[in-house]
C-alpha cells in the first residue's frame, strides 16, 4: 500500500466487555463497529480519515498480552481495508532484537505501519545504540512489507526522547516514511521540516494540531478525533487549505476535551468521554487501566458536554 500520509488519522479505543466470569475481555465486535463509524465519517469538504491506528496508548496497549494484541489488530485490519487505509500499530522493546520479532508479528496480522518507539531501557541509550535500533526494525520492515514510523514523545516519562539530529538521520531511511511528533514544542517539527521540506510528520498531541500543521506537519494521529470525528476531519481540512482562523475555532471548541491528551490519564479520560458519546458510560469505564474517582468522571463528562456544545455551534457533530 503506497500510503501519503497526509490527514488525520485516528487512534481507537479497544472496548472491553465482561466474560461469563466477570473478567474483562477485548470485545472485537464493538471496537471494529465503532472504528469503521470513524472511518465513514467524512468532514465538512468531503474528505474522511486516512488512517487506522490500533492498539495504541488509547487502545489499552500497555495492558494486552501479545495474543490479545495481535488478535486485535488482525480484526481491525479487515476494518482498515475495507476503507482502503493503512493500519497503524506501535512497537517498543528493550532490546533492537525483540523489536524486530514484533515487527514481524505485527506485519503477519495485517499492520502495514510500525510507530517504532525509543528502547525500554533504564539507561539512556548512546546516540549509536539508538539508531542501531531503529535501523534494524527499518531492515526488517522490508523484508516484511511494512514501513517504520519513528515515535517520539519527549513529554511523556518514561520515553527516551530523540535528537533532531537522529530524527533527521532516521527520516532518510528508505522505509521510514513518515515520523509522529507526541510534544507541545511544536518547533521540533518546524526544525525538522527546514531541514527536509519534503519529509512528512504527524502530530501525536491534540492540542497542537492547528500549529504542528502551520509548523509543517502533515497531518496528525488523534484521540479526540475519535469521539469526534468530524470536527477532527474538518479542522485538518482548514489547515491543508491554510485556512488558520477557521481551524483554529474547532481547536477551541475542543479545547476541554484536547486538554485531557496530554495528561497521564489520557486513555481513561478520553475512553469514558467515548462512552459519554455513545450513551455507554459503563463501557467507557471499563478499562485493564486505572479506575477513576468520581471527581474525575465528573470533570470528563463536564469537559465532554462543553466540547459538544461548542462543536453543535458549528455543526460538527456526527
Amino acid at each position: 500500500m503506497s500510503i501519503q500520509w497526509n490527514g488525520v488519522m485516528p487512534a481507537v479505543f479497544t472496548w472491553l466487555k465482561e466474560s461469563k466470569s466477570g473478567a474483562l475481555e477485548i470485545d472485537l465486535d464493538i471496537t471494529q463497529k465503532q472504528a469503521a463509524d470513524i472511518l465513514k465519517t467524512q468532514g465538512k469538504g468531503g474528505s474522511r480519515m486516512s488512517g487506522l491506528v490500533g492498539s495504541g496508548t488509547l487502545g489499552e496497549n500497555s495492558y494486552l498480552s501479545n495474543k490479545q494484541r495481535l488478535s486485535l489488530l488482525k480484526s481491525l485490519s479487515e476494518v482498515a481495508k475495507e476503507y482502503n487505509v493503512p493500519l497503524i500499530s506501535g512497537a517498543a522493546a528493550e532490546t533492537k532484537e525483540e523489536l524486530a520479532k514484533i515487527v514481524e508479528g505485527l506485519a503477519k496480522v495485517g499492520v502495514d505501519t510500525v510507530m517504532v518507539m525509543p528502547p525500554k531501557t533504564k539507561t539512556v541509550p548512546s546516540e549509536k545504540e539508538m539508531y542501531e535500533y531503529y535501523a534494524l526494525s527499518e531492515a526488517t520492515a522490508k523484508d516484511v512489507g511494512v514501513t517504520i514510523m519513528p515515535y517520539n514523545n519527549p513529554d511523556a516519562a518514561g520515553y527516551h526522547a530523540l535528537s533532531t539530529n537522529l530524527l533527521t538521520r532516521l527520516s532518510v531511511l528508505p522505509n521510514v516514511t513518515a515520523l509522529k511528533i507526541s510534544t507541545i514544542d511544536v518547533s521540533i517539527i518546524e526544525t525538522l521540516m527546514l531541514e527536509n521540506k519534503d519529509l512528512k510528520v504527524l502530530a501525536g498531541v491534540d492540542t497542537v494540531t492547528v500549529y504542528a500543521g502551520l509548523a509543517g506537519a502533515s497531518g496528525g494521529i488523534t484521540g479526540v478525533g475519535t469521539i469526534f470525528p468530524k470536527a477532527s476531519v474538518t479542522m485538518q481540512e482548514y489547515v491543508v487549505n491554510g485556512e488558520w482562523a477557521e481551524a483554529n475555532k474547532i481547536s477551541q471548541a475542543l479545547n476541554s476535551l484536547s486538554y485531557l491528551d496530554a495528561q497521564p490519564l489520557l486513555m481513561e479520560y478520553l475512553k469514558l468521554a467515548m462512552g459519554i458519546h455513545q450513551n455507554d458510560i459503563a463501557g467507557g469505564l471499563r478499562t485493564f487501566g486505572k479506575k477513576l474517582t468520581q471527581q474525575q468522571i465528573d470533570d470528563v463528562n463536564a469537559r465532554y458536554i462543553l466540547a459538544k456544545e461548542r462543536l453543535e455551534v458549528l455543526d460538527l457533530i456526527s
